[in-house]
């Protein structure tokens, strides 16, 4: 088999069902075709996915404020940081690697963008350049230390992880803090979209899928090249409208405790922004030479080297990417609690980013992995301690619970790696 060959059933193995019953001439052949790849051992996101409804379940049974307008919008600013991180985190993961220093790396970005905007008078989006600009080198550093020197990326990163939290200890000082009160970076978390402007933008989304599927769906079939039944492309145009246009009726209701005082409603402007980013890094992985060179890697490193594929350049640019997508998730840390403090993006935050990724589908042996994973699994990592925060549970069950939902994710993982291998997969 070629190199090729293997880069494409890879990125169809971790693309998951969109891409993987292009085959089937009916739904029923796409569904028999599915089941035949759970059976194989690729599930994808499906794990996740179950995991969220059954939470969603619980807690709204258990208690009554859990699916209020007001909740989901909270519980969408809660897990904005994460899944941006946990984005980043895929592309190294992608590659069998781990980086340790993410969440401090973003907390180290947040703080440099801090001090330009309260000590220099930079322009908030200069400012936020600049913190994603240092996430950049802090990537670029630890990428070539991985792949140049050839130590383990395990060390690289822990010693970044060690040496990053001097960095906002020594600008901010023991105890202290720096305001993150920008009309514009803070208002991600604590300001809505306008709600006809949110109503466009998902209309517009759906209207984009769909035109996306049904090109893609008309440019194989005129081709003779295997594709999707019609009526699964359909299908999938009608749940993703649904999702979409659900949660925009939702979020655009008015949430304010006193609604006939004040008017709160809208799509929090963190939501944008993780769909923006997942868009782009979507795009990437599956459309661009970049992200099949990355799996390649990821699935085989000396074959891609032999290939042709700079292998040097894609693990450094994933450490990169990495890296800048944590100085991203620092920024909307910081817009969330309203400051920059020199324990940002320490303590769990990097553990929850990995389980987020873990949970959501990505593999922690590389070559499998979507953005979509982050998201996904960020959500669940959010609901977790948001329905226990309802129902006032003390702190030690939030760890329990979180931790005991990730070993799951990795056994699964484990499980269906496993019987990949006895299939010859």
């Amino acid at each position: 088999m070629t190199l090729q060959t293997e880069t494409t059933d890879q990125q169809s193995a971790a693309h998951g069902f969109d891409n993987d019953n292009r085959q089937a001439a009916t739904i029923g052949d796409a569904a028999r075709e599915y089941l035949n790849r759970l059976r194989g051992g690729d599930m994808g996101s499906l794990p996740a996915i179950l995991g969220l409804v059954v939470l969603f379940v619980v807690f709204s049974s258990l208690h009554d404020r859990f699916l209020t307008t007001y909740n989901m919008a909270n519980l969408v600013v809660q897990a904005g940081s994460i899944c941006v991180l946990a984005m980043g985190l895929v592309f190294v993961l992608l590659l069998g690697e781990i980086d340790l220093s993410a969440g401090v790396a973003g907390g180290a970005s947040a703080t440099i963008t801090a001090l330009v905007m309260i000590d220099h008078g930079w322009t908030w989006w200069a400012a936020a350049l600049a913190g994603i600009a240092i996430g950049a080198l802090i990537g670029l550093a630890i990428g070539s230390l991985v792949t140049l020197l050839g130590i383990p990326s395990f060390v690289v990163t822990l010693a970044f992880f060690l040496a990053l939290q001097a960095v906002p200890l020594k600008l901010i000082g023991s105890g202290g803090s720096l305001r993150f009160d920008n009309e514009v970076l803070r208002g991600l978390s604590i300001k809505n979209v306008p709600v006809t402007a949110g109503w466009i933008a998902a209309v517009l989304i759906v209207i984009g899928f769909a035109a996306v599927q049904l090109f893609q769906y008309r440019t194989r079939a005129t081709r003779g090249l295997v594709h999707k039944p019609l009526a699964l492309v359909l299908v999938q145009v009608a749940v993703l409208a649904a999702i979409v246009l659900g949660l925009t009726a939702l979020l655009s209701a008015n949430r304010a405790p006193n609604p006939d005082i004040f008017t709160i409603a809208g799509i929090p402007w963190v939501a944008p922004v993780v769909i923006a980013l997942l868009l782009f890094w979507t795009f990437v992985l599956t459309r661009t030479r970049f992200g099949r060179h990355l799996y390649a890697v990821g699935g085989n490193a000396e074959a891609a080297r032999r290939a042709g594929i700079n292998v040097t350049r894609i693990k450094i640019t994933a450490f990169v990417i990495a890296s800048s997508m944590a100085a991203v998730s620092g920024l909307l840390a910081a817009s969330y609690t309203g400051k920059v403090s020199p324990g940002s993006g320490g303590g769990n935050v990097l553990l929850y980013a990995v389980g987020a990724a873990v949970i959501g589908g990505t593999s922690l042996f590389g070559g499998r992995g979507r953005a979509i994973d982050a998201v996904v699994g960020g959500l669940v990592i959010a609901t977790i301690p948001n329905g226990l925060g309802l129902l006032n549970q003390a702190s030690y069950i939030n760890f329990l619970v979180t931790g005991g939902v990730l070993l799951l994710a990795a056994s699964v993982d484990a499980v269906s790696r496993r019987r990949r291998s006895a299939a010859g997969v």
